[in-house]
């Protein structure tokens, strides 16, 4: 399995991110999370990805009933490096809670997603819905994030050793990260990610390059019940934003 891995991260630095795309060839050139050894679209890499984009599931079925008392138990940081426990982020009973678990702090989609969950946390404070963003980095990383794009340093949260992702099952590797066919969504918002990454810097990204192959996903809990579950089939590959406020919104909150 080290091995594995091993070859997984040397050869993801040789591999641009599907987020370096680019109709140009210096456009984000600078987005690449190996600066070292970033490499600009050339007829060696792969022109297209498909045209056919498979959803990724939505469904809570393929987690434990307990999945909700599991995460409970994680520890993750806080912005300003304190240690936490998820239990403590909203309310075990009641409390309704969006988890959005991003990508590593130094990857452009994962700024674009922050930024789209900054824009609506206005409706989700409506809602009674609590926001938190975790990224994995340390948390001078995600400060870097919060500074820069800027986001709410009280809604976000650290997690060096994607815990929370290996508990949630989220997917890992360099297929996912790099050749899977739901990144082509991506394509389709460049401007998003461009406006995103007006302040990007690529010292976000952490220092253990293997967190780069870690793939997010979007979680709604009521108390430990898991309502909504979307595990990203690649990079970039978001769950719908309106499918969470159509929950949301749908959930009577204490």
């Amino acid at each position: 399995m080290a091995s594995l891995q091993q070859s997984s991260l040397t050869f993801a630095t040789k591999v641009p991110s599907f987020c370096s795309f680019s109709p140009t060839p210096n456009t984000f050139k600078f987005l690449h999370p190996f600066p070292s050894s970033a490499i600009p679209l050339t007829a060696t890499t792969p022109k297209r990805i498909s045209s056919f984009v498979p959803k990724a599931a939505a469904s809570t079925a393929a987690f434990a009933q307990d999945i909700g008392d599991v995460l409970a138990d994680v520890s993750i940081f806080t912005a300003t490096g304190q240690s936490v426990k998820f239990e403590v982020l909203w309310d075990q009973n009641e409390g309704v809670a969006v988890v959005a678990l991003l990508r590593h702090f130094g990857c452009p989609c994962c700024w674009e997603l922050a930024k789209a969950l900054k824009e609506t946390k206005e409706r989700f404070d409506s809602a009674g819905v609590k926001l938190i963003a975790v990224g994995i980095g340390a948390p001078n990383k995600a400060r870097i994030l919060a500074e820069r794009l800027p986001f709410p340093l009280d809604c976000l949260y650290a997690d060096p050793d994607r815990k929370a992702y290996d508990v949630l099952g989220l997917y890992y590797g360099v297929g996912r990260t790099f050749f899977n066919p739901a990144s082509a969504k991506v394509l389709s918002r460049f401007n998003e990610l461009r406006e995103a990454t007006k302040n990007y810097t690529i010292e976000a990204t952490p220092d253990d390059r293997s967190g780069v192959l870690q793939q997010g996903g979007m979680f709604l809990f009521k108390g430990k019940q898991l309502l909504y579950a979307w595990k990203d089939e690649g990079t970039g590959d978001h769950a719908p934003m309106e499918d969470i406020f159509d929950i949301c919104c749908k959930v009577p909150v204490a």
